[in-house]
């Protein structure tokens, strides 16, 4: 038995809209064992004197693509395996070098990447995988060039994207492209219910699927006790979507106030990304984003920020979430700041904790600190409750970075 005591602590415990002060903390096996007001005196190997820093959940991001190597997605789906790997790999070591302990994928990974980091290949956060993302033929997700042949469903000679999306028509053939992704060990599934910006041949404004497609979808969810997540833009596809029983919705990047009610009274969970906008307008071009991507952006940044207060002020349930590509996915940590020209810290701070292992599935266990919860554990210079924006420096204000109770970084 290994035990870790963190002596000293002020908590922010991913609930409570205040910090716990003079806490101890000890965790065993990977697990928190006990939190407690009073000094614990169970013998414990190491002792971490916080010394009055800010003790905290890891972060959670919930929308990622680790495979995401270059701006032009089209060029992606061709290129070795062996390349989107290694940049893969990269992108897990640098999410937990900056305090994310744990990541869910936003779909398009493969199944090898996440036996990998669940085997301890690489030093990597916690990863929900996804499987490969479902879209309608020129839908989201179908990153074909107008240019190139119809999809087939050849087995010995796939198409380029098929690695990264189940393409599906028709209700039967959704429910079986979410069955086969869950067959893979999908923890959750995501379809895309609107046009989006990476994508070269659909509109970004307008419906994806049938009210048919979608519903067989969220069906075979439920039966397995998991669920479809949707990427939606326009606001008519997010309260289709939040209709037809789809748990989680993406991006929500045009939502009006009218939705935002709906979605609060239904319970429907959203997660919003502002990072991605924010940096495709700032040097999207210079990184390679396509042209008939940077069209697709107009007025989408101001949009979602209007969209936090409509949601803020409803009482939506929101997750934190970033959806960077390529050189952007340094950028992780901007969401922080971004958020923060809306939204109050505290708010900001459960959408990366407790709120997002809600919407995992993994409440109590992840995003707390509470006995019997996974010892995802910061240590924080300073006060996020008062200045969330200093969790935005890559980790520089991170003395302890701690997954499964497992030091990745000390310093103190």
């Amino acid at each position: 038995m290994t035990r870790i005591l963190f002596k000293n602590a002020n908590v922010f415990d991913g609930i409570t809209p205040h910090l716990l002060p003079g806490h101890d903390v000890l965790v065993e096996d990977g697990l928190i064992r006990e939190v407690s007001a009073t000094a614990i005196t169970s013998a414990a190997e190491t002792v971490v004197d916080v010394a009055g820093r800010t003790l905290m959940p890891g972060l959670i991001d919930l929308h990622v693509h680790i495979w995401a190597v270059d701006m032009n997605v089209t060029t992606i789906t061709h290129l070795p395996t062996e390349y989107i790997a290694l940049f893969a790999a990269g992108t897990l070591q640098k999410s937990l070098d900056r305090g994310f302990t744990t990541l869910r994928d936003a779909g398009g990974t493969d199944l090898g990447y996440a036996r990998a980091i669940e085997r301890g290949f690489i030093k990597a956060p916690r990863f929900y995988h996804s499987g490969r993302y479902i879209s309608q033929t020129g839908g989201h997700g179908d990153f074909r060039s107008i240019f190139e042949q119809s999809y087939t469903d050849c087995i010995c000679c796939p198409a380029p994207h098929a690695r990264f999306t189940a393409i599906a028509d028709g209700a039967d053939s959704v429910r079986k492209a979410v069955r086969e992704e869950f067959r893979r060990g999908a923890r959750q599934v995501k379809l895309m219910c609107s046009g989006g910006v990476a994508s070269p041949t659909d509109p970004v404004d307008k419906l994806q699927f049938t009210d048919a497609e979608i519903l067989a979808a969220v069906e075979e969810a439920d039966v397995r006790g998991l669920y479809i997540f949707a990427h939606c833009h326009p606001d008519i596809a997010i309260r289709r979507a939040a209709e037809l029983g789809v748990r989680c919705i993406e991006h929500a990047s045009m939502i009006t106030p009218a939705t935002a009610r709906f979605l609060a009274k239904k319970g429907t969970y959203v997660v919003p990304t502002l990072a991605v906008v924010k940096a495709f307008n700032d040097d999207g071009e210079k990184f390679g984003l396509p042209a008939f991507s940077r069209q697709k952006l107009a007025g989408m940044y101001e949009a979602m920020l209007n969209g936090l207060g409509y949601m803020k002020e409803a009482g939506v349930k929101m997750g934190f979430g970033t959806d960077l590509l390529a050189q952007h996915q340094d950028r992780q940590c901007i969401e922080f700041a971004i958020r923060a020209q809306v939204l109050p810290a505290y708010d900001i701070l459960v959408s990366a904790t407790s709120m997002a292992a809600e919407i995992l599935m993994e409440e109590g266990r992840l995003g707390v600190i509470a006995p019997g919860a996974h010892a995802d554990i910061l240590v924080v210079d300073g006060d996020p409750l008062r200045d969330v924006t200093i969790l935005g420096h890559d980790g520089a204000t991170f003395p302890v970075i701690m997954k499964a109770g497992e030091f990745h970084k000390r310093t103190i």
